[in-house]
Formats: C-alpha cells, structure tokens, sequence
C-alpha cells in the first residue's frame, strides 16, 4: 500500500466514524430511559 492509499483509507475510516456518531447524537432517547430519570427526579425531591 502506498502512504497516499494510506492517507485516503485513514479519511474515509474518518468521515464514517463522524457519520455514525452524528446519527447516534440525533437518535431519540428511549421513552424508558426517559421514564427512568424521571423516577430518579422524583427520589431526590423527596430527599
């Protein structure tokens, strides 16, 4: 492999780690993870 094979292989492992993160960013947070904050929210008023 030559170090431009090299440096265009390293962009595009790059530019997929970056699309794959921005999708998890904009991914909803489930209802039960949601329910479950709420839960925690509600222990700590009472303390």
């Amino acid at each position: 492999m030559q170090p431009h094979d090299d440096k265009n292989l390293d962009e595009q492992i790059e530019e997929n780690l970056r699309k794959v993160y921005q999708k998890t960013l904009e991914e909803d947070i489930p209802d039960r993870f949601l329910d479950l904050l709420d839960q925690l929210k509600q222990q700590d008023a009472q303390k």
